[in-house]
């Protein structure tokens, strides 16, 4: 009995509720596909969803679902910000390329950031610092990883790609961040 105690007082301590931020989520920027700056501190007291996204991925329909999301909770306070990266060899495009497929086979008016690497040393700033804060379960593990963060700029919530962000489970936590 004593093992389990110990065992269940150090799951706690190492998950993410217990998380001691250092900084926030509002720290950072992302160039978008444009090459201007997104300053996550524009997008204070809003849910942000940030998903890493890829033209050649199995679920790259996705785009369509966070398009709606965007389009349903954009004036609730919400923002989805798409990552494009090649980390997992299925966006080899140009940021050029990346823009026009965006545009015209999804519609796509959220923000894109122009490439960046999710993963690794060279993973962008945000993704350190939301391991870093989260836990591993903010590391993509594949396209269309999805990393939310509620209106005082913490990671609340990551999910992975077999997640819709259509589907209940992925709407429930958003209208619940977005009424928090």
């Amino acid at each position: 009995m004593k093992k389990y105690i110990i065992l269940l007082i150090m799951f706690s301590f190492f998950s993410k509720g217990m998380a001691n931020y250092d900084s926030l989520a509002y720290e950072h920027t992302f160039k978008n596909i444009n090459g201007e700056t997104i300053n996550l501190n524009q997008y204070k007291n809003k849910v942000i969803v940030v998903v890493n996204v890829a033209s050649r991925c199995g679920f790259t329909n996705q785009y369509k679902d966070l398009q709606n999301l965007w389009e349903k909770y954009g004036k609730k306070e919400l923002v989805v910000i798409g990552i494009p990266s090649n980390n997992f060899k299925q966006e080899p495009a140009s940021n050029e390329e990346i823009k026009s497929f965006c545009e015209t086979t999804f519609g796509i008016t959220f923000p894109i950031t122009e490439k960046n690497d999710v993963i690794g040393k060279n993973a962008h700033p945000f993704y350190k610092w939301a391991k870093k804060n989260h836990g591993i379960g903010a590391i993509p593990k594949w396209n269309f990883h999805k990393i939310i963060i509620n209106k005082k700029g913490k990671v609340s919530e990551t999910f992975t790609s077999v997640t819709n962000p259509s589907s209940k489970k992925f709407i429930s936590h958003i209208e619940t961040e977005i009424k928090s």
